[in-house]
């Protein structure tokens, strides 16, 4: 049985299911998701940032944000995952290259403080955020993970943001076409999602 990420079968799920094994022992894909949703609320809600440096912001971090989200519901929360996925005609990068190619995106974050403007800033965060989408590290969370990790940056760099409200599809459909080329669509949500904020 293939799950959303085109998996047949792998340690993640439950045997003969395209449900994830997780710590509430749900097997029923929309009450997990639930599930999800209610949890990683609080701890969201929940966390304080630690950051003082630019450079913190790299992939334990990442994995650190993944862990806070998802900690009480799976095992591997803030783990790199070890199958290979893909969505649709979407490849994700295999996970023997994971680290060394989160590594080698988020090394850019530190070049953000010498962005003159906020064209500029915007252009270099959607090329960040698309080739960190298109690794896709853990077997679930990344979204959310990306967003978080985005949000946190963001505040660091003396911005606040506040997600535009569109359809996970237009979410969907922006990564995908950033995965083909194409990053306008990443580069005006993120626009808006700070068209209150000067550089």
């Amino acid at each position: 049985m293939r799950d959303k990420y085109g998996v047949i079968q792998d340690n993640y799920c439950y045997l003969n299911s395209d449900v994830l094994v997780n710590k509430l022992n749900i097997k029923e894909h929309d009450n997990l998701a639930e599930a999800e949703l209610a949890f990683t609320a609080v701890r969201y809600i929940e966390y304080s940032s630690t950051i003082t440096s630019i450079n913190q912001f790299n992939l334990s971090h990442l994995q650190q944000l993944h862990f806070q989200l998802f900690q009480d519901i799976y095992d591997w929360a803030g783990e790199i995952r070890k199958v290979d996925i893909a969505k649709g005609t979407t490849r994700f990068c295999t996970c023997s290259r994971i680290e060394a190619e989160t590594q080698k995106q988020l090394s850019r974050i530190p070049l953000l403080l010498n962005s003159t403007t906020q064209e500029k800033l915007i252009a270099e965060l959607a090329d960040i955020f698309c080739e960190l989408n298109i690794i896709h590290p853990f077997r679930e969370g990344n979204g959310r993970t990306q967003r978080f990790f985005f949000e946190e940056l963001y505040f660091f760099l003396g911005m606040n943001i506040t997600w535009p409200d569109i359809s996970k599809g237009e979410w969907v459909q922006a990564n995908v076409n950033g995965y083909n080329g194409d990053l306008s669509s990443l580069e005006a949500i993120l626009r808006e999602a700070i068209s209150d904020n000067p550089l």
